[in-house]
C-alpha cells in the first residue's frame, strides 16, 4: 500500500525535475545574442506555420493535411524556399552567437564573426524572397543592408569615411538601421488592423507576431553593439 500510494508522488516529483531541467535549459540558451536571435526566428516559425495553416483550412481538405501545410509553407514556390534557406542560415548563425556568447563576455572573436558571416548570406538569401514577392525596400533594407552591416562586422571593415568615432560601431549600426523600415511597416499595418477592428483575427496576428520577432531581433542586435 505504502508504494502504490507513494508512487504518484515520485512520478510528479520526477516529471517536475524534468520541466525544471527544460526551463532551465532553455534560459542558458538565452545567453547572449544567439539565444534573443534563435528565439526570434523560432517563434516566427512556428506562428508563421499556425498562421498558414488557419488561412488554407478554408481550402479544399487536402489543404489541412499537416504534410501539405508544412510543405507548402517551406517550399511551395520559389519565394517560399528562398525565404525557408534563409531561415535555416539564420537559425545557424544564432547558433553560432550563442557558442561564441557561452562563457560570457567577451564572446570567442572567432565564432563570433562567423556568425555574423553567415547572418550575412541569410540576409542576402532573406532579400531574395523578398524581391520576389515583390516588396524591393524591404529587399534592400532587410536583405541588402542587413546583409552589409553584417559582412562589415565580420571582416571588421574600417568604419565608413567620415563616420565620427564616438557613435556606436558603424557596422553594427548599419544592422540595426536596416531593422527600421520593416518595424516601421509591421507597425503601420497592426494600426490599420486596429481601425479596422480586426487587430485580434487571424490575419491581425501575422504583424503582432513580427512584431515580437523584431523586438527580440533587436535585443540581439543591441547585445552585439556591445562586442
Amino acid at each position: 500500500m505504502n508504494n502504490t500510494a507513494t508512487a504518484p508522488v515520485v512520478a510528479k516529483s520526477a516529471s517536475s525535475r524534468s520541466f525544471e531541467k527544460l526551463v532551465s535549459g532553455l534560459k542558458g540558451r538565452l545567453h547572449g545574442p544567439g539565444g534573443f536571435y534563435n528565439l526570434g526566428n523560432a517563434f516566427g516559425l512556428l506562428t508563421g506555420l499556425l498562421l498558414h495553416a488557419a488561412h488554407m483550412s478554408s481550402g479544399s481538405q487536402r489543404s489541412t493535411e499537416s504534410f501539405y501545410v508544412v510543405f507548402d509553407y517551406l517550399a511551395g514556390s520559389v519565394s517560399s524556399l528562398a525565404l525557408t534557406l534563409s531561415m535555416i542560415v539564420f537559425f545557424w548563425s544564432g547558433e553560432l552567437y550563442y557558442r561564441a556568447w557561452s562563457r560570457g563576455f567577451p564572446p570567442e572573436p572567432g565564432l563570433n564573426r562567423a556568425g555574423d558571416l553567415w547572418s550575412c548570406w541569410g540576409a542576402l538569401a532573406l532579400g531574395v524572397g523578398l524581391l520576389l514577392l515583390n516588396q524591393p525596400v524591404l529587399a534592400l533594407t532587410a536583405g541588402l543592408l542587413h546583409a552589409l552591416g553584417k559582412y562589415g562586422s565580420a571582416k571588421s571593415l574600417p568604419a565608413i569615411k567620415g563616420w565620427p568615432e564616438t557613435w556606436p560601431d558603424c557596422w553594427r549600426t548599419i544592422v540595426l538601421a536596416s531593422r527600421v523600415p520593416a518595424l516601421m511597416a509591421v507597425l503601420i499595418e497592426m494600426t490599420l488592423y486596429t481601425m479596422k477592428g480586426d487587430l485580434l483575427t487571424v490575419s491581425g496576428f501575422g504583424p503582432m507576431t513580427l512584431l515580437v520577432c523584431y523586438l527580440l531581433w533587436l535585443k540581439a542586435d543591441l547585445l552585439l553593439l556591445s562586442d
